[in-house]
């Protein structure tokens, strides 16, 4: 495999995603910081060299930049075991990917961002009406999670899979955005044995 750089701001659990899965599989990823509280990703050089679109997380392999982190994870982990071998649960796992996108990031991650970095004083008064609506976005997606969590350990399968690492990384931080996890009992215990996997890494 290419030299693989991972452009991030270890704060961000998008960026958390890309990091765990490569310390899953044991493969070697060099870090690269930015702060996006200070705009280091819409300098004009990163704008040129990175990421035209402003954002991270980005993984450079070789002299390719791949945005998007669930891009990412597929990248370094097809061929793995953290992509299932059967066809439906592939696509079953994507389903938990972009459930993950679309459902659980816009809210538990957006509040944690406002609440535990912006700071709700610094908010816009926009920012702060929306804070009930993705609280309750957000409260629901988690009781989905541990309700689907019942009886099995793991999203898709019988192993840990793609699913399990994007759900993770804003998850086990959503204290940090207001959510109280030990109201969901199966994403707890889920949460646990995703830190107990070989291999894992904390969120710096």
């Amino acid at each position: 495999m290419d030299h693989l750089i991972l452009h991030e701001d270890p704060r961000s659990g998008n960026c958390y995603k890309i990091r765990l899965t490569a310390a899953l599989l044991d493969l070697a990823v060099e870090r690269r910081f930015y702060d996006i509280m200070q705009g280091e990703t819409r300098t004009p050089e990163f704008l040129a060299e990175v990421n035209s679109n402003g954002r991270i997380p980005v993984l450079q392999v070789g002299d390719r930049f791949l945005p998007e982190s669930n891009a990412a994870c597929w990248y370094l982990a097809e061929g793995s075991t953290l992509i299932p071998e059967d066809r439906f649960d592939r696509a079953d796992m994507l389903r938990w990917m972009f459930f993950e996108q679309y459902n659980h990031e816009p809210n538990v991650a957006t509040l944690r961002f406002w609440l535990a970095f912006v700071g709700e004083a610094h908010l816009s008064e926009q920012q702060r009406a929306q804070i009930p609506g993705k609280r309750s976005a957000g409260e629901d997606a988690l009781a989905l999670m541990d309700a689907h969590l019942a009886g099995r350990e793991w999203f898709v399968g019988e192993a840990c899979s793609l699913a399990d690492i994007a759900l993770y990384a804003y998850t086990h931080v959503a204290e940090a955005s207001g959510f109280r996890l030990r109201d969901y009992g199966n994403v707890c215990a889920w949460l646990d044995r995703v830190a107990k996997l070989p291999g894992y890494v904390p969120m710096d």
